[in-house]
């Protein structure tokens, strides 16, 4: 009886941190930032967007909100917008908004010649980063489908393997916020990073404000779910093995 309200507890909070790590390589709001560069060109660089069109109109007060994760890199203009994260919730964002593919990151991303010239030494980990990431995310899963597999046989083995996938799972997404903490505040230069091909055109003065964002918090909130969940189940495991000796 202990032993099923145990798993019961452990199965609910560690099915909420799997969620929260499945929202969170999902979803594409790792890096929020926000600049007013004020410069735009058209995909085929000919004519002008409606973008450009509006910040030549406004001056350079109009910001440009850019946010991304694993699979997309994406970017829109708030024309009367405040220069907050609030704007980055899904339902607040301006259109249209543009999007290209971002699967390296959180390294600079080539939108042009090779090696683009944003590139630089931290790109290094960005290898590291996207394997890790979807170990995490496939060990969190496997984890996940050996627990359900082992309550209703009660099997000892799979309680202990079951939960040593999300002790796994929620160490390489603690390593995985740590490094991304590490490259957003030492290793990179997020403003030459976010602007990237528009570097060049911006004024010295441009100012780019980043912050941590959705994704990345819900990763943060899912750790100790899935750890707390990994131990309980293991322990749970190894209290079968006692009792049936």
């Amino acid at each position: 009886m202990k032993v099923g309200i145990v798993s019961f507890i452990a199965g609910l909070i560690g099915g909420i941190g799997v969620l929260l790590f499945l929202i969170a390589f999902a979803t594409d709001y790792w890096l929020l930032a926000i600049e007013s560069c004020g410069f735009f060109e058209s995909e085929d660089g000919s004519l002008p967007s409606k973008e450009t069109e509006l910040l030549k109109d406004s001056g350079n007060d109009v910001p440009t909100f850019h946010h991304e994760g694993f699979f997309w890199r994406c970017w829109f203009v708030g024309e009367d917008y405040q220069e907050t994260i609030w704007n980055f919730w899904f339902t607040n964002q301006a259109h249209p908004k543009h999007c290209i593919h971002g699967y390296l990151f959180p390294m600079p991303i080539a939108t042009g010649p090779y090696p683009h010239p944003s590139y630089d030494a931290t790109a290094v980990y960005r290898g590291f980063w996207t394997a890790f990431i979807i170990v995490a995310v496939a060990a969190s899963i496997v984890g996940g489908f050996l627990l359900v597999s082992a309550v209703p046989f009660v099997s000892a083995r799979l309680y202990k393997v079951g939960g040593g996938f999300f002790i796994t799972s929620g160490g390489l997404f603690l390593f995985l916020i740590l490094l991304f903490v590490m490259w957003k505040e030492f290793a990179a230069d997020l403003q030459k990073y976010i602007l990237l091909d528009r570097s060049e055109k911006c004024l010295d003065s441009t100012h780019v404000d980043t912050y941590y964002g959705w994704s990345f918090m819900f990763a943060a909130a899912g750790i100790p779910l899935v750890l707390v969940s990994g131990f309980l189940f293991y322990f749970i495991g190894r209290s079968i093995l006692i009792a049936q000796k």
